[in-house]
């Protein structure tokens, strides 16, 4: 039986990778469906190795996203920290889910996120909605499978 690297070196380049893919210029059309890599790794890590990554580790990476971003501070950092306090409580569930399972539970909290996103924006300044901001959960979910098999791969190899 293989047993599973739980380096938290492996969690920090991972995180920095996901963080190079967030502000990764791309076009203008690609540029809002790009998911949020960040939090993708993030979901992968808390539910492999909820003893060793936190909410206290969400809050810190969230609130580095807002500076990389230029968002308002505190934004992905409480998204990031809710979402994770869920996926740490639901791990040992949804470790032994189906991958589509999984993406569906992916699904979801990649919604509560940017709808949180949304939420603490339109406190901020009142903006209409869209739906393109929506499309990032799409193609989170979408690439979950993948994520989660580069990361499980390289965590067991």
């Amino acid at each position: 039986m293989r047993h599973p690297r739980n380096s938290y070196g492996y969690f920090v380049l991972s995180i920095i990778l996901a963080m190079a893919l967030r502000i990764l210029p791309l076009p203008i059309g690609l540029n809002t469906i790009n998911p949020d890599w960040v939090l993708l790794v993030l979901l992968y890590w808390v539910t492999a190795a909820p003893d060793r990554i936190g909410v206290l580790n969400a809050w810190v990476i969230g609130l580095l996203v807002d500076v990389l971003t230029g968002r308002l501070l505190g934004q992905y950092a409480l998204a990031y920290a809710i979402v994770s306090y869920i996926c740490i409580k639901a791990h040992t569930r949804l470790q032994y889910h189906a991958l589509l399972q999984q993406g569906i539970i992916i699904f979801l909290l990649l919604m509560l996120s940017q709808a949180m996103l949304f939420w603490t924006e339109n406190i901020q300044s009142p903006t209409s909605f869209q739906m393109a901001f929506w499309l990032p959960v799409i193609t989170g979910t979408i690439c979950w499978p993948l994520v989660h098999a580069i990361f499980h791969r390289v965590r067991f190899k």
